[in-house]
């Protein structure tokens, strides 16, 4: 998985591309990262560009979600389709996570 980080002055965004999958548990650290910027109310983390997410790549979304909550940052999660839409409904993410379709 890679993706781009972007800042504005209340959110910051986050298109990831690729595949997040188990093996990527070190960039989640590096999206992490991004939450000690300064004022940050919001994180997108816009799925539009991934092509596969796997059962791991879920659970670092809801890591992501607990790390944002714990410090008052409001996670959505963006534009997620085909396969990774279909991951993400079976496993009823929604029901924890913002989405955004």
């Amino acid at each position: 998985m890679d993706f781009q980080a972007r800042t504005t002055p209340d959110a910051i965004e986050a298109r990831l591309s690729g595949r997040l999958e188990f093996t990527d548990h070190d960039r989640l650290r590096d999206l992490l990262d991004l939450l000690n910027g300064p004022g940050a109310r919001r994180f997108v983390a816009d799925l539009s560009g991934l092509d596969f997410i796997d059962s791991a790549g879920l659970g670092m979304l809801l890591i992501l979600h607990e790390e944002c909550e714990s410090r008052g940052i409001a996670l959505v999660v963006r534009g997620p389709r085909n396969e990774v839409r279909r991951s993400i409904d079976l496993a009823r993410i929604g029901e924890v996570l913002t989405i955004e379709y």
